[in-house]
């Protein structure tokens, strides 16, 4: 993506990369883009504009805590916007992606601070605040497990080494061998994308 007279430009190689990983053609990928800066006319969806398209799009859920987390998932250079790239790339994969590619994305939703790891501080943040919106989709859950125990149960379950820090390989192993916690996590954390 670039900018030509300081409009936002989609190039032809950019529109073909695209539609080879969202799963649209080549028009779609157009017609998107047309949509997307005529939203965002600089080509960058700021916070604000991103906390809209969230309570527009999932109207029966309380976003309000867990809005920040999801916006670094599609904020990927972590310049506090979201280009059109990075959204069209990040909602492909999170819809239609391998398991292994939505993990990922996902990891991104905890390591808060972006260096590669989720810490214990950062697990506790996430949990509680999803908390919330966990307790709203399953309401049992508060009878069965509190934040604390959510939190020291999916850390411990991911943590295989013990070194006080999840890798992305760790938090992806922990979620595809189906660890109790760290599946209901990444269930939850997933369920924020679907609506049934």
């Amino acid at each position: 993506m670039g900018s030509k007279n300081g409009k936002p430009v989609l190039h032809n190689e950019d529109i073909a990369q695209l539609s080879q990983s969202s799963g649209l053609d080549e028009d779609g990928v157009r017609e998107a883009f047309a949509g997307f800066v005529a939203k965002h006319p600089d080509g960058k969806m700021k916070a604000g504009d991103f906390r809209e398209i969230m309570t527009t799009a999932l109207p029966n859920k309380d976003v309000t805590k867990i809005e920040k987390h999801v916006f670094r998932i599609y904020d990927a250079n972590n310049d506090g916007f979201v280009d059109f790239v990075e959204f069209i790339v990040v909602f492909f994969i999170l819809s239609e992606g391998e398991p292994d590619e939505v993990l990922g994305k996902l990891f991104n939703l905890f390591d808060v601070d972006r260096n590669g790891t989720i810490t214990r501080k950062e697990m506790d943040r996430l949990v509680r605040d999803m908390y919330g919106l966990i307790r709203r989709v399953d309401p049992t859950i508060a009878a069965k497990a509190s934040e604390d125990l959510i939190a020291n149960s999916a850390f411990a379950e991911m943590d295989k080494d013990e070194d006080g820090k999840i890798s992305v390989d760790e938090f992806k192993d922990a979620c595809l061998k189906e660890e109790a916690f760290s599946k209901m996590l990444a269930d939850k954390a997933l369920d924020i994308f679907i609506d049934e």
